[in-house]
């Protein structure tokens, strides 16, 4: 099927990631259908894709309800003739230590992230395997291979969609024309900051160098004609690899920057975000927080530099 006639279904299309994927594919002519909580975020972002040269339907779904994903992609299906690419994008978050952040939150994390995509898989590789092809696109994050202090649900979600994936991949390896494909970025500027929920007391920001959602999403509109296992976008994938042999070094470090961080940064009243409800209105694409280029590219080097050195003193630390 050519590239201009794929018909697309994004969930977690409101904002962020999602919405900048939903424009990029709008862009290529596609027909798109959008799916997530709130309708005001869909509705505005399916103007701007129609904007765009694309034709998008919306309805809101919450992808921990696995009847209503079901109805969502046999709707979909019958309105758009077919899946060709189903982007699971859905992803939220509670920061603070563990014992700080109520149970609830911790466990709404986890069955937004890692059963929300799970129940979207269940219902759309039945219908990849009817029509005898299909890519489903799981977006993941660096956070599925280095862990992340502060953010232990967020860290149980996404190291345990990788091993979701990789069951899949195995599963479906029979069937050459159905695609399990990962993706992998460093922190992208999206409204996720706003949306989570903060029990730290200190006011949310990304680090230097965050990726734009446009970056990505070209990484995901890429997949459709070229799908692949594995995408890591903002660092090369080998240094991703890597980071495994130096985790443990890595999470010590990373807490010991959050536990600073989170004493001196500004501060806020703590929150469960959007953990329950979607926003009250639209949250656009991006969250206004990236560095200009020059700086972004300084701070990536930096941190290259940093995640070798770690992984250096890791392999002398074993064979010494």
């Amino acid at each position: 099927m050519k590239k201009s006639n794929l018909r697309v279904v994004i969930t977690g299309a409101s904002s962020g990631i999602g919405a900048a994927t939903a424009i990029a594919f709008a862009r290529q002519g596609c027909q798109l259908v959008l799916g997530a909580r709130g309708r005001a975020g869909l509705d505005d972002i399916a103007r701007k894709c129609r904007a765009a040269g694309g034709d998008a339907a919306v309805a809101t779904v919450d992808v921990t309800d696995a009847a209503a994903v079901a109805a969502f992609a046999a709707s979909a299906r019958d309105a758009l003739g077919g899946i060709d690419l189903w982007f699971s994008d859905v992803g939220t978050g509670a920061v603070g230590k563990y014992v700080d952040v109520p149970i609830a939150d911790h466990q709404c994390v986890v069955q937004t992230n890692l059963v929300g995509h799970m129940n979207d898989a269940h219902a759309v590789l039945p219908i990849f395997q009817a029509q005898g092809h299909g890519i489903w696109v799981n977006m993941i994050s660096i956070g599925g291979y280095v862990t992340s202090p502060f953010a232990a649900a967020y860290a149980a979600s996404k190291f345990g969609l990788r091993g979701f994936s990789s069951a899949l991949r195995a599963e479906w390896q029979d069937y050459p024309d159905i695609h399990i494909c990962d993706v992998y970025p460093t922190f992208v500027d999206t409204p996720a900051v706003f949306h989570a929920a903060n029990y730290t007391g200190a006011k949310l920001t990304y680090p230097p160098g965050a990726l734009s959602p446009e970056k990505v999403a070209r990484a995901i509109v890429k997949l459709a004609r070229a799908p692949r296992a594995t995408t890591v976008i903002g660092m090369p994938e080998i240094m991703l690899k890597l980071s495994q042999v130096a985790n443990p070094l890595a999470a010590y470090l990373m807490n010991r920057f959050m536990t600073t961080w989170s004493e001196q940064a500004d501060r806020v009243e703590k929150t469960s975000g959007t953990l329950y409800a979607p926003p009250a209105g639209p949250s656009g694409v991006r969250g206004g927080q990236r560095l200009h280029p020059p700086a972004a590219k300084t701070v990536l080097v930096v941190g290259a530099v940093a995640v070798l050195a770690a992984v250096g003193a890791q392999l002398l630390r074993r064979r010494s």
